[in-house]
């Protein structure tokens, strides 16, 4: 029915962790934290420190920061955490519950997976079932009184024209994906559900000649589609099972392609209207705002005009009395269509200020500044080096220098202060992949996808010239992300 852009969007599936207190350090001379303020802990933006001199094997990264408040860490970014949360410094005695590195995100609803078509899963949602026996029930009721000698057969008859109605959904959908695709969009997958289908494309359109393009695609197909059952239901003779399913599937397409024509998002309607405005204005946000209105406004006519029009036979069918069975259904329906559509329109409202607020995420401003240690210091010296250095993170490294692993947090604070002197921090690291690896030119889009990619609590950012810049923790990009996103437009 629409398609819909998640990209970098977050979901919800990090979990809340206690935050201890006291300093890090040695376990001998634990030193009181110090309460510094949020701004205080963070590097300039417009001025980036650049790595210590390489007279250690102690390649750090940014600016030093206290490290009585290092921040905690988190699931990697696919949601932004819930709220903020105060950093507090690691605490003798005290623990946090350990963060476990999240899944790779999976899109909303689930499903059964019924293919691959052009290499994009297929999905079909719990909720498909629901209204496929709705449809058979429906329409097996109508074919009682234009097909009575059918008898008990007219369900079956119904069932196959609620299969084959969702088959021409996923044609519209299909059309969608093929052209994303060929605008080297990627999709994530297609999934049938209760009101249709909905194609989830990675990226936003780069100009409004695509978008409206991407969009109208959908609708074009299933006017074609509505084109060829008319044709097909001409060559048969009316009055057969074959004559009445290729009527209903003309009807259905004509329906589905008029109501996503509609000007409102999240209809490809709205999105044809978004890119009209968006050429008019050369805003892409002023084009969303536009659509996402219109489509809260036509969500508002759907719940009142809807029932109406029905009451009044204005849809082909009898005039009813107020009150009835049938007032009260098509009065949930609106209500149910309403709904779908105004929420529609308030995430693509959200969805455009994430891409607008996505350049603010830089992994050079967000890197914490690393201290080198091998695989044989203790954790009491290790946390004691990052103290005197002004760091917030460590780095084992071989007798050369080159990173071999990043100590996660979650690992340090679960170590109880007293047992620190004889905890190697080569146990509490965790081994650098290829895809640990960030380069700190990354930014907002980019940067989100190059995390998501490899999921992690923690990750090494280099320069271009493979220098160790410092540590990237998913959690400061998520706290990042919140702050961005709580700005207005």
């Amino acid at each position: 029915m629409d398609e819909s852009g998640e990209s970098g969007r977050p979901r919800s599936d990090g979990a809340e962790g206690t935050r201890p207190r006291g300093t890090a350090g040695s376990s001998e001379q634990p030193a009181p934290a110090e309460d510094t303020p949020e701004k205080a802990t963070r590097p300039p933006r417009d001025e980036p420190d650049r790595p210590a001199p390489a007279d250690r094997p102690d390649p750090t990264g940014p600016h030093p920061q206290p490290p009585t408040e290092p921040a905690p860490t988190g699931p990697a970014p696919t949601t932004p955490a819930p709220a903020e949360r105060e950093r507090a410094p690691y605490g003798p005695g005290e623990r946090k519950k350990a963060q476990v590195a999240p899944k790779a995100r999976k899109g909303p609803g689930g499903g059964l997976l019924m293919g691959r078509p052009f290499g994009v899963p297929v999905y079909v949602a719990p909720s498909w079932f629901l209204v496929a026996a709705l449809i058979t029930w429906v329409f097996g009721d109508q074919l009682d009184r234009v097909l009575p000698e059918l008898g008990g057969v007219r369900y079956l008859v119904s069932l196959f024209f609620a299969v084959a109605f969702y088959a021409s959904v996923l044609v519209h959908e299909l059309a969608h994906t093929v052209a994303a695709l060929r605008f080297k969009l990627p999709v994530r997958r297609i999934q049938l559900q209760f009101f249709g289908g909905v194609s989830e494309i990675e990226k936003e359109s780069e100009t409004p000649g695509r978008e409206f393009v991407l969009a109208f695609v959908g609708p074009l197909l299933s006017l074609v589609l509505a084109g060829i059952f008319y044709a097909g239901m001409r060559a048969v003779e009316p009055g057969t099972v074959p004559g009445v399913l290729l009527a209903g599937l003309m009807i259905s397409n004509l329906i589905v392609a008029a109501f996503n024509l509609l000007p409102g998002l999240p209809l490809d309607g709205g999105r044809m209207l978004r890119a009209v405005v968006w050429k008019i204005t050369g805003k892409p946000m002023s084009g969303t705002v536009a659509a996402a209105w219109v489509g809260r406004a036509l969500a508002i006519s759907v719940l009142i005009g809807l029932p109406l029009l029905n009451q009044s036979g204005a849809l082909g069918g009898e005039t009813q009395d107020i009150g009835g069975m049938d007032t009260v259904t098509d009065a949930l329906l609106a209500a149910i269509l309403a709904a779908i559509i105004w929420t529609g329109a308030g995430n693509s409202l959200r969805m455009a200020r994430l891409r607008e607020h996505l350049p603010e995420l830089r992994a050079r401003t967000l890197t914490r500044r690393a201290v080198p240690v091998e695989s044989h210091t203790p954790l009491s010296e290790a946390l004691r080096r990052a103290n005197d250095a002004g760091a917030r993170a460590l780095v084992v490294v071989d007798p050369d220098g080159d990173p071999m692993a990043v100590v996660r947090e979650a690992a340090i604070v679960s170590v109880p202060q007293h047992r620190r002197p004889w905890v190697t921090v080569s146990g509490l690291a965790q081994d650098i992949t290829e895809g640990m690896r960030v380069s700190a030119e990354l930014s907002g889009e980019e940067l989100l996808d190059t995390l998501r990619a490899t999921p992690a609590t923690e990750y090494l950012v280099v320069e271009d010239s493979g220098e160790i810049y410092g540590v990237l923790s998913a959690a400061d990009v998520e706290r990042a992300f919140v702050k961005a996103m709580a700005r207005p437009s």
